[in-house]
C-alpha cells in the first residue's frame, strides 16, 4: 500500500528526515511515535503528499501503486502551465488591443507592410502559448490534488471544521470538490454520520458539538470519498480520556468495516500500542518497527 525508500527532508541547515524507509501493507493500522522533533509529522505530511521530500539517489514513494514523485513532477509542470496561461492572456490582450487600432493608423505613420508584420509578430505568442495550454490540458486532469482527494483522507488534532457549516455540510466538502452531486454527497455524509453515532447532529454547527463529536465529524469527512489510506496527526490529542478511547476504538472498527489503512502519528501510548505495528522515530529515522509480521 505504501512503499517509501530513502526519504530525506531538509529545512535550511536542519536535516529533519535522514533516509527513512518503510513499507505499510493494505489494511494495517500503523502508529508512528517518538520525541518532539524526531520528524514524525514531517514524515506523515510527505507520505500524505502534503509536503515534498528532498529527492536523492534511491528515493521513491509509491502509494497504492502510484508513483508520487511523478505526480509531484507533473504538479510542478502545472505551476509552469499557470504561468504560460497568464502569458497567453497577456499576449491575447495586446493583440486584441493593437488589431483594431492598427486599422486607423495612417499609412503615412506606419505603412501597411509594417502593420502586417507587427500583427503576425503579436499573433505568434498567442498561438504558441495557446497550443501549449491545449496540450497540457489532459495532463492537468491527472494531478496530485485529484489523487489526494480521491485516495487519501486526513484527520488532525484540531479538526479544522468550517464553523459556518453544519456537520453534514462539513462532511460533504471533499465529495463536492470531487464533483460528486450534492444529493449523493449528502446521502453518503448522513450514512457516515449515522455509522458514527451522530444522526441527531446533522444540522448542528461545530460550536454546538462536543470535542469528541467534532472529531467524529472530521472522521466522517475523511471517509466521504472512500479513501484507501487515512493519515491521522495526533487525532486524540485535543480530547478527554473517554473521547480519546472511543476514537481509538473507532479506528479499528472503521478498518474492519471499510478496509482502510491507517497511519497515525501519536503521543498517546495506549493508541500506539493498540496498532498492528508501532514505528519508533529517533532523530529523523525509524529505529524500530514493533509487532512487524
Amino acid at each position: 500500500m505504501i512503499k517509501a525508500n530513502n526519504i530525506h527532508k531538509n529545512y535550511g541547515d536542519l536535516h529533519v528526515l535522514k533516509g527513512v524507509n518503510l513499507h505499510i501493507k493494505k489494511g494495517e493500522i500503523v502508529s508512528i511515535v517518538g520525541a518532539s522533533g524526531a520528524g514524525k509529522t514531517t514524515l506523515l505530511q510527505i507520505l500524505g503528499t502534503l509536503d515534498k521530500p528532498d529527492i536523492q539517489e534511491g528515493s521513491s514513494l509509491i502509494i497504492n501503486e502510484t508513483d508520487i514523485f511523478e505526480l509531484q513532477t507533473e504538479e510542478n509542470e502545472n505551476q509552469k502551465s499557470k504561468t504560460n496561461s497568464n502569458l497567453l492572456y497577456f499576449s491575447l490582450l495586446v493583440y486584441v488591443i493593437f488589431l483594431p487600432i492598427s486599422w486607423f493608423i495612417s499609412p503615412d505613420i506606419i505603412d501597411d507592410y509594417v502593420k502586417t508584420v507587427v500583427r503576425i509578430l503579436l499573433l505568434i505568442p498567442v498561438l504558441f502559448f495557446g497550443i501549449r495550454k491545449f496540450l497540457r490540458k489532459n495532463k492537468r486532469d491527472k494531478g496530485l490534488s485529484i489523487f489526494r482527494n480521491e485516495q487519501l483522507g486526513f484527520i488532525f488534532q484540531f479538526h479544522q471544521l468550517l464553523p459556518e457549516f453544519t456537520a453534514v455540510e462539513n462532511v460533504c466538502i471533499p465529495a463536492l470538490i470531487k464533483k460528486t452531486s450534492k444529493a449523493k454527497a449528502e446521502k453518503r455524509a448522513k450514512e457516515l454520520l449515522d455509522f458514527l453515532g451522530l444522526s441527531h447532529r446533522y444540522d448542528h454547527k461545530p460550536s454546538e458539538l462536543s470535542g469528541g463529536e467534532q472529531q467524529r465529524v472530521a472522521v466522517a469527512r475523511a471517509l466521504i470519498n472512500d479513501p484507501k489510506i487515512i493519515f491521522a496527526d495526533e487525532p486524540s490529542g485535543n480530547l478527554d480520556s473517554e473521547a480519546a478511547e472511543n476514537l481509538h476504538k473507532l479506528f479499528f472498527k472503521l478498518r474492519d468495516e471499510f478496509g482502510q489503512t491507517f497511519v497515525i502519528v501519536t503521543h498517546n501510548k495506549e493508541l500506539a500500542d493498540m496498532a498492528d505495528r508501532k514505528l519508533v522515530m529517533v532523530d529523523g529515522n525509524i529505529i524500530n518497527q514493533e509487532k512487524d509480521t
